[in-house]
């Protein structure tokens, strides 16, 4: 699959921020910095996912160009 792309690296730093904010809301009674940690859990998921989808399209581009050249 190579090397991840931006999305994906910005998915998964969104999702360790959120857990982390999540975690820390949760240890001192802030519900609402638990809930902006679920929305940035969440919000990295779906860009991570689309970082994700965008590497197999990239990667099914070249390899349709790869058997093109053959």
């Amino acid at each position: 699959m190579g090397l991840p792309n931006k999305d994906e690296v910005e998915g998964k730093f969104d999702q360790a921020k959120g857990a982390v904010k999540e975690n820390v809301g949760d240890a001192i009674g802030d519900r609402d910095m638990e809930a902006e940690g679920a929305a940035d859990r969440a919000k990295g998921n779906l860009q991570e996912g689309y970082g994700e989808a965008k590497h197999k399209v990239g990667d099914a581009i070249k390899d349709v160009g790869d058997a093109i050249k053959r």
